[in-house]
């Protein structure tokens, strides 16, 4: 026998020849009854479907209780031997001959979740085995119709139990179907919950899902929350249905080429100047159907405003004159642009990949490790002047500057460096010192003539009365003295780049050396008053020379670029174990932007000022290089207009 679950169940339930209900095992409600069940009980269906079995049943309570128990505890059938029970029948009493049964239902798992409850007896009214006695002519009738009446009960028993069996499978079957379709609802539920919770968390997004009528499915993503947007207004409706008409109609066609299957994105870009990418995505059902459609909206505005700087920085690397190099915190290169194949030979192909190792010569190696340490720790390397090696191997000067690359979160990720080929630079700056060197060396020996010529010409000059001659003796001493410390200085720079500059330390007093600098000044340049503000002796181990002709230099140029008459301030105090000179004047002052290169080689400041003062620009970069190879400082303080302070410290020890 083939049976249907669902609607031939119920039938089969509604036409059995016995009594039949089934309870909730959690409640005893009453959820399903039939009409037999109904007659035995002389209640109407109101009075029991939906109601509590004991409050219908209440004569069984005290009898069957314990059994329905142990029923829904052990999951095993129990059966009552038929006997006579006082039921409220049709509102009044009555005894009744039946039995019962109660067996479970169970799930998949094997719990109890409800309890059949089967009348397999005679279900016979006391009342009714009266009437039929007194209609009977003797016992022997009323036997045969017992007899009778059981036959005809055994045979509903024999029915009952095939229907019981039948009834036992479609309930498995059914529970099992049950279970499947909780599970799969269950699985629904999740499988919505995840996307919800995917696409809430995708940033810069919406995500929406629309069924073939374009109505609003799902709709998630941060976007809606910046913009305002309450998903409720939207799940479950058309865009039409939320004053979304005019864009709805222009977007349809959209929307048609993905409910015909063809996936495709495409960028908006709005008046507001926001880019977006809308990406269109078809599902499909097991036979190729198109049953609803996906649309994510991207903002890429960040994306494009970081293309176009992107492509504006590999516009001005590709086209820089300088070797422009990304590598790893690795030292492994990663870029390379056309002046770096241009100046070390090597094509990109070639390069990358490969570590910066391969530039840097044999006797420099040391270099890289010494870099990458101050690099890591965020710093930068400007203007680093050292050797590299080319393809062909060729020597070269560069000049590097080295920066860190970092993320976001200020994380260093990589490197990037900067070489400048100043090969050539080096070369003239070579030539030019050689020049210097040679000139300067060829006119110190007719000037040493022509010193010696004036001081034998002022001698004799001394007992001669023509004033004349006296005082054009005297401007040529001073020419010859000017033009000699021109010379010494340009040797002097020759020597300290040629690396033959030798600094000789020894104990001495800088006060006295003040002293005797600010005499010897007051003889050549007597236009200015000198005042020396420090006081007592203080001793340092420096190069007496070299210090002097710093102090020189500062004095003579506080004086140079000061207004006749005008006092200049020498002053000297030891700080711990530093000593601290400076030298203040009240003349025109240096402008800002001149006071970071004032002590550059051959600089001079542009101001008008200043073009009326003689010099070549390299009295202060020799003072400052030999500060330097003190370990001191030396440093400017300038207000325009108001005077200058030139100060500079070393080392007492």
């Amino acid at each position: 026998m083939q049976i249907t679950p669902g609607k031939d169940l119920s039938q089969i339930l509604l036409t059995a020849p016995i009594g039949f209900c089934i309870l909730d095992a959690a409640t005893l409600v009453c959820e399903t009854v039939n009409d037999k069940f109904l007659a035995f009980a002389g209640k109407p269906y109101d009075a029991v479907a939906g109601r509590f079995y004991w409050d219908w049943f209440p004569e069984l309570q005290p009898w069957h209780e314990a059994a329905l128990h142990n029923v829904i505890a052990t999951g095993n059938t129990h059966n009552t031997l038929e006997t006579g029970i006082k039921l409220i029948r049709h509102g009044e009493e009555e005894m009744v001959f039946t039995s019962f049964v109660y067996s479970p239902v169970k799930n998949s798992r094997g719990k109890v979740t409800k309890v059949a409850v089967w009348l397999p007896g005679n279900n016979i009214p006391v009342r009714a085995l009266q009437k039929a006695g007194e209609h009977a002519q003797d016992v022997h009738a009323m036997a045969k119709q017992m007899a009778a009446v059981n036959l005809e009960l055994s045979a509903a028993n024999n029915e009952l139990a095939a229907t019981i069996e039948e009834l036992a499978a479609i309930n498995e079957e059914l529970a099992s179907t049950n279970d499947d379709l909780t599970q799969t609802r269950d699985d629904l539920e999740r499988s919505q919950n995840l996307f919800r919770s995917i696409a809430g968390n995708i940033p810069n997004t919406v995500i929406v899902v629309v069924d073939r009528d374009h109505r609003y499915l799902v709709v998630e993503g941060d976007l809606m929350d910046k913009m305002g947007y309450d998903r409720k207004d939207y799940e479950g409706k058309h865009p039409t249905e939320i004053g979304q008409t005019e864009r709805y109609l222009a977007s349809k066609h959209l929307y048609d080429r993905m409910m015909a299957g063809e996936k495709f994105s495409v960028e908006r870009t709005p008046p507001s100047g926001e880019h977006y990418l809308e990406h269109f995505v078809p599902f499909e059902n097991e036979h190729g159907q198109v049953y609803a459609g996906l649309i994510m909206l991207i903002d890429i505005t960040e994306i494009k405003l970081a293309e176009e700087k992107s492509a504006k920085l590999a516009a001005i690397v590709q086209s820089s004159d300088d070797a422009i190099i990304s590598k790893t915190l690795e030292s492994v290169i990663t870029s390379w642009n056309d002046s770096a194949k241009r100046i070390f030979g090597y094509t990109a192909d070639e390069i990358i990949g490969e570590t910066i190792y391969k530039l840097i010569p044999p006797d420099r190696q040391d270099e890289e490790p010494a870099i990458l340490r101050r690099l890591k720790k965020g710093e930068r390397v400007d203007h680093f002047e050292t050797k590299r090696i080319t393809k062909d191997g060729r020597l070269i000067d560069v000049s590097l500057t080295i920066s860190p690359v970092k993320d976001k979160q200020g994380n260093i990720i990589g490197l990037s460096k900067i070489a400048r080929d100043i090969t050539e630079r080096k070369l003239d700056e070579a030539r030019k010192n050689d020049f210097i060197g040679m000139a300067s060396h060829e006119l110190k020996t007719p000037l040493t003539s022509l010193n010696a010529i004036v001081q034998v010409t002022q001698a004799r000059l001394k007992n001669n009365d023509d004033k004349y001659l006296s005082v054009a003796m005297e401007k040529a001493d001073i020419q010859v003295k000017r033009m000699t410390r021109m010379i010494n200085g340009f040797l002097n720079v020759s020597t300290l780049e040629a690396g033959k500059i030798r600094i000789e330390k020894q104990p001495f007093d800088m006060a006295q050396l003040i002293s005797e600098i600010m005499d010897e000044t007051r003889i050549t340049l007597s236009s200015h008053p000198l005042s020396l503000l420090g006081t007592g002796p203080a001793i340092v181990n420096a190069d007496r020379d070299k210090i002097s002709s710093v102090l020189s230099n500062l004095i003579g140029n506080a004086i140079k670029y000061s207004p006749k008459g005008s006092l200049v301030e020498i002053d000297y105090k030891v700080q711990g174990k530093v000593i601290l000179v400076s030298v203040t004047d009240r003349g025109i002052g240096v402008p800002a932007q001149d006071l970071v290169k004032i002590f550059e080689r051959y600089y001079r400041v542009e101001a008008s000022e200043m073009r009326l003062v003689s010099g070549f620009g390299i009295g202060l970069y020799l003072s400052a290089e030999i500060v330097k190879r003190h370990q001191g400082k030396i440093w400017a303080e300038s207000t325009n207009g108001e005077g200058s302070v030139f100060s500079f410290s070393l080392p007492v020890g």
